[in-house]
């Protein structure tokens, strides 16, 4: 099919949005933590049914040690480090403003794919990570009142959770990269077609397994299991909780694995990063704020910035 992954791409971003704004009001109701913790089990879930229903198995087949070892760490840099980053600046500004902040993974990635795997960065690259960076400034940064002194309107540690969570994603997607390479290369030529279609889905289940395990040792140390239980009395959380996996681990993070499959990397990663600019609208709606010209403007350059990243 001509643009499937274009199309994909662009049902990426709208997956993300919804996750996005699900996210934020769970993670308001019940923490990040319990909230990622649970995400990671529905997924699996989720997952294993899927490999049921297409390949025979619940678990993923063909995967070789390779694969399992650079999935499990991008599960742990990606999910672990990321999402808990990210949902916890949901916690301290919204959604919109994390989204924004992840505008930062598709040039950490550029970043890390040229240091991991050797891949070119010319002088461009870095004059569009410089228009990201300046795209996110534009929308943070505002004048104190009766003076031209700029000043940061956001909290400091939301913004280094928002930072880390952009590292997190970025460096979590090169290491799914190798990840499924190396799955590839390790199924069998006569293996079933299904198996090498629904690979990504494999992928985002060794992903999982090994985010589910980081989460609930986090928790431990923390002792804050109970949260999770507590969780389970709060059934409108436990609905966004389900919709949230739907959304993001499930659907979003695997067509996001596919999309680069069919589609040019850079074309499939700009649509995808269009999740900043379609939350907008829907945020201001749902928490009754008024979107500023200056917020749109930053957001949009901000987006610019990634295009600029990906066509150069």
């Amino acid at each position: 099919m001509q643009y499937l992954g274009e199309i994909l791409s662009l049902v990426v971003a709208v997956s993300w949005t919804a996750t996005a704004l699900f996210a934020d009001i769970a993670s308001h109701r019940i923490g990040a933590l319990p909230l990622n913790l649970i995400r990671m089990a529905l997924s699996l879930i989720f997952l294993a049914a899927l490999l049921l229903v297409f390949t025979g198995s619940p678990f993923p087949l063909h995967a070789g040690a390779a694969a399992w070892f650079w999935l499990a760490l991008s599960g742990i840099v990606g999910y672990v480090f990321g999402d808990y980053c990210l949902f916890n600046s949901y916690v301290i500004f919204g959604s919109k403003y994390g989204q924004l902040f992840m505008t930062l993974a598709p040039p950490v990635a550029g970043i890390a794919g040229w240091l991991m795997l050797g891949e070119t960065m010319h002088w461009q690259s870095w004059l569009a990570m410089m228009v990201t960076v300046t795209g996110i400034g534009i929308t943070i940064l505002a004048k104190k009142d009766g003076s031209n002194t700029l000043t940061v309107k956001l909290p400091l540690k939301g913004i280094l959770f928002g930072i880390g969570a952009g590292i997190g994603q970025g460096v979590g997607l090169v290491l799914s990269k190798i990840g499924l390479e190396c799955y590839e290369a390790s199924i069998p030529s006569d293996a079933p077609t299904a198996i090498t279609t629904l690979m990504p889905f494999s992928g985002t289940f060794i992903r999982a397994i090994f985010g589910l395990i980081g989460f609930f040792m986090m928790l431990l140390v923390q002792r804050s299991l109970g949260k999770v239980v507590d969780a389970f009395h709060d059934g409108k959380a436990m609905t966004l909780a389900g919709l949230t996996t739907f959304f993001g681990p499930f659907l979003g993070v695997s067509l996001s694995l596919m999309a680069v499959q069919y589609a040019k990397a850079g074309i499939a990663s700009t649509l995808m990063a269009l999740t900043p600019v379609l939350i907008l609208l829907p945020y201001s709606l749902i928490y009754r704020q008024r979107l500023s010209v200056k917020e749109v403007m930053g957001t949009l350059v901000t987006v610019g910035g990634v295009a600029l990243f990906f066509m150069l």
